[in-house]
This record gives C-alpha cells, structure tokens and sequence, in this order.
C-alpha cells in the first residue's frame, strides 16, 4: 500500500499540472495566495508605520506627557509659569520606564517680514532638550546651540521659511504678544540657524523652537520659572499606565496630561487603521481559501480513477485524503514564497526610496512609512498556512464518497 501511495504522490506532485485541465486552476490559487500575503502584508507593515511615526512626531513636539500648571488652560502658550525645583526633575526617581525629562515654555508672537508675516508659537527649551526628531527631519544649517550665554538662533519650519520667502542665516524679526507684567508688545530679532521639516503640518506651520531664556526674558520670569515639563518614555505601549503614576507623584498645583488626552482625535483616527488591517486580513485569508478549495476540488475531480485504483489496491480514505492535502499545502507554501518575496521587495523599495508620497494636511506624514517586524511577517505566513490547510479538509472529504467500481469503469 505505501508502493501505491509513493506513485500516487508522484503523479500528484511531479511536473503534472502542465498539460491537465488542473494547470489554469492551480496557477489561479498560487496566484490568490501570493496576492493575497502580499496585500496583508503591505496593510500591516503601512498600517503600523503610519501609527508610529505619527505618534512619534507628536512625542518628539510634544513628549509623551507634559507636566504644567493646573491654571494653564490647556493653551499652547505659557501664561502661568511653574518652579524649575521639582523633586521629580530632572529625574522621576521612583519611577521605571522614563527615558527624559526636558524643561520648556510657550510663547504667541507672529515673525514679521517686509512683505509677510505668519503667527508663530516660540517654543523655548533647555540643554536638556531631545533634539532626535529635528535631526531627523533637519533640511538645512544645525541645531540651535543652547550652551552659550544668550541664544539668538532659532529653528524654523520649511512651511514658515516658504512662507516668509526667508532663507538659512536670515534675521527676522518677531513681535510678541502682552504679558500681565508688561502692557507692552516685545519686538525681537532672532537668526535662523535651522529648517526642518517633519510633514506634520498642524505643528510645521507654526513651530519656532529657540532658548528658553528668551521666553523667560519675554515673559519677566526668573531663571528658575518655566511654563513646564516634557516627559519622555521609553516605550509607547504603557504611556497610559505611565500617565496615571505620573499624575501620582507630582503635587496638587500640578496637572499632566498625555498625548493621548491632549490629541484623543488623532489616536483615535489611527487606531482605526488596526480595524482597516483586520478586515483585510480577513478577506485575503477568505478569498485564498475558496481558490485553495476549488483547486482542491478540481484535482480530487480529475483523478478519480486514481483514487478509485488505489482503494480497489487497499488504500484506506484517510491515506488518499493526505496525499492531496499534503500537496494543497505544496500549493499555499509556493504561493507564500512568491507573495513574501514579492511584498517584502516593495516595502524595502518604499522604505529606502520612499517611491510612494502622502498629503501631510490629511495623514501628517509626506511618504507613506513602513513597519517591517519579522514577527507580523512569521504571524501572518503561519496563520494563512493553517487556516487555509484548515478550510481543506471539509472539501477533502469528497474522496471517501468516490467508489472503485464505478470510478474504474470508466478509466
């Protein structure tokens, strides 16, 4: 009996497809598979890249949690300043996962040219400042270098910088908005030393990041007055639970908030990518499936007499039935290859040549980001292997429905 089977595996298995009326039909479902691994894949990796860049430039404007006064108000501006000694600056000693903690204030003004102008927010920060994003995203000239007496040099958006027709090196003047200690405007003139451009234009179009003496000398505060602190995490995934211990531990004139208060309309719109992602997973696995079921059915179909031979030679149903889903899985393993390949070789053409561009004003980034984890990758091959195996072996129940005697009469 295993003589019989090893020549039915042969058959099934060899170079056989070419000339039967299988062949378009089991092109046709290595071809579902292959299409289908290389749409999931691409929705995964785009899906998770989007997400983490996304929150990662907002992390990089704004920390993950800002620590201000409770008066505030929730504004962008600092109009009500905090003390600089905090027990928890410049380290959260009791609490794990914290990678910085920096010092910044805000302040409204509007840049001013002979020509134009544009409403900026002066975002003062310190030397303990992370400058990882702006280096990233850094078009031209350098980073603003905090350690001297008094720092003139600013950082500007490439949206700004356009706007005003300005250029690395040129002086601009800004004019800033009353204080409660001043009934008076401030004029100042400050050198851009830097152009960035993160393509998230809601922060692009009205970010100037610069010395936090500036704003404290604009506001008439002291040197140990600042409008707040950025926390920092070293990972994303707990920033809930990292809010909350936060909140916690500084006093009750203090109020924090996470980015995912401060902007729940942005999460929340990502968040729906991993719907959009499940959805396409469920399809593709689907539509693989019935292609693998028909080609299933079409090869039980077209060696009838086969299995009828070899019943008639002993061979028991359960036997046969593996000896095509042995090579239905053949089948789904050639189309993961080809579909891996294929998906894997776009997505590292996307990610190093960025072929493929995005609208920042809808999606906040300028190309489309990919997220390549060999373990969505792994997940995602083994999960379409098993269920697509799985959605066979209803289908392969047809052969014990096949009788010798009437299947040999005919061959």
């Amino acid at each position: 009996m295993n003589y019989e089977l090893f020549i039915a595996k042969r058959i099934i298995a060899g170079k056989k497809y070419k000339n039967s009326i299988s062949s378009p039909i089991i092109k046709i479902a290595i071809t579902a598979i292959a299409l289908g691994i290389i749409i999931m894949l691409i929705a995964v990796a785009t899906g998770a890249g989007l997400q983490y860049k996304i929150r990662d430039k907002m992390a990089g404007f704004k920390g993950h949690v800002q620590i201000i006064n409770y008066d505030a108000n929730n504004s962008d501006i600092s109009t009500v300043s905090i003390d600089k000694n905090q027990d928890f600056y410049p380290t959260f000693k009791d609490i794990d996962g914290i990678k910085n903690i920096q010092i910044f204030a805000n302040k409204g003004g509007i840049l001013r040219t002979k020509t134009d102008f544009e409403g900026i927010i002066f975002k003062g920060v310190s030397t303990d400042y992370d400058w990882t994003l702006f280096k990233e995203y850094l078009v031209s000239g350098t980073i603003p270098d905090l350690h001297q007496d008094r720092t003139k040099g600013v950082l500007l958006s490439q949206t700004v910088v356009n706007r005003l027709q300005l250029k690395l090196h040129d002086t601009v003047q800004a004019t800033f908005l009353k204080t409660a200690n001043s009934k008076l405007t401030s004029q100042r003139k400050y050198t851009v030393v830097g152009i960035y451009n993160s393509g998230f234009a809601e922060f692009d179009k009205s970010m100037m990041i610069g010395d936090i003496r500036e704003v404290q000398r604009l506001n008439k505060w002291s040197e140990n007055e600042i409008g707040g602190f950025e926390v920092i995490l070293e990972s994303f995934d707990n920033i809930e639970a990292k809010g909350d211990e936060i909140y916690n531990r500084i006093s009750a004139t203090l109020n924090s908030k996470t980015i995912l208060e401060s902007y729940p309309t942005v999460f929340e719109w990502i968040q729906l990518f991993d719907n959009n992602v499940w959805f396409i997973i469920g399809i593709m696995i689907l539509v693989a499936g019935i292609n693998m079921i028909t080609a299933l059915l079409v090869l039980i179909l077209e060696r009838v007499q086969m299995i009828g031979i070899l019943k008639a030679l002993g061979s028991t149903n359960t036997s046969i039935r593996k000896v095509f889903l042995y090579n239905a899985s053949y089948l789904i393993l050639k189309g993961l290859f080809w579909g891996n390949l294929i998906s894997l070789s776009i997505l590292f053409i996307q990610h190093y040549f960025k072929v493929i561009t995005l609208n920042p004003e809808t999606y906040y980034v300028t190309t489309m980001p990919v997220h390549i984890s060999f373990t969505y990758i792994l997940l995602l091959n083994i999960g379409t292997l098993v269920m697509s195996f799985l959605m066979l072996i209803i289908p392969s129940f047809i052969i014990t429905k096949i009788q010798p005697s009437t299947s040999i009469k005919f061959a």
